[in-house]
């Protein structure tokens, strides 16, 4: 490993260490633990980025698979988030999304994981989260950044809104990342269709199992196998 460009890719990223730490016998463990953790994150929220999400949503869904617990997955965007940079810059648009961000984190659980997948784009997987109390959490989220006052760079004050979509997780059935993220993304497509500034969550926990998710199934089945 380039010790050097090691050292300035940490600094880049905000994380200084010190000459003495990298001395000691856990010197080089350090700057190690250290390089896995930004590879992790978002540069601009420091939310989990893509490839943590889509690491963490697989582990949800086998866990989901095993337990039979329901487990939810919102994706949502901020509204018309393409004004917010033409009228106010970029800038200011990144502090919209790094707001929006701390927002997310700040309204559910420490067990919870909030990412930023996209530019405007964000998902939460929320696991041991029932449909009795999935509509409450998600518009709790959507009515925190609604009310939300934003001051930018520039001394200008923004709101800004979010439009969410749900879907749970199939109980005791192997889906995919794919599948569930496609689902919630139905409903998200549903939220901004129906005037944005909205949740659209499936209506149970009992999700309606896919011809694929069934085929899964099957082709994970110890029958399927002597047929």
């Amino acid at each position: 490993m380039q010790l050097d460009l090691a050292l300035q890719l940490l600094r880049h990223a905000g994380h200084e260490l010190v000459p003495e730490v990298l001395q000691s016998p856990r010197g080089l463990q350090t700057v190690i633990d250290a390089l896995v953790e930004i590879s992790s994150r978002d540069a601009l929220t420091g939310l989990a980025n893509r490839r943590s999400f889509e690491l963490s949503l697989a582990r949800e869904i086998d866990r989901v698979a095993r337990s039979g617990e329901a487990a939810l997955l919102l994706t949502l965007d901020i509204d018309h988030f393409k004004r917010i940079n033409d009228s106010h810059g970029h800038a200011a648009g990144d502090e919209v999304i790094r707001a929006v961000a701390a927002m997310l984190t700040e309204t559910v659980r420490p067990m919870d994981l909030v990412a930023r997948v996209g530019g405007e784009e964000f998902a939460v997987i929320l696991p041991n989260c029932s449909a009795q109390f999935a509509e409450r959490v998600a518009d709790r989220i959507r009515s925190k950044v609604q009310s939300a006052l934003i001051t930018t760079c520039t001394g200008d004050t923004l709101q800004a809104t979010i439009s969410i979509g749900g879907a749970y997780a199939p109980q005791w059935v192997r889906s995919s990342p794919v599948m569930w993220t496609e689902r919630a993304d139905r409903q998200l497509y549903r939220a901004k269709a129906l005037g944005r500034n909205r949740v659209c969550l499936e209506p149970s926990a009992s999700s309606t199992v896919s011809a694929e998710e069934k085929e899964l199934l099957f082709a994970l089945s110890p029958l399927h196998d002597h047929e």
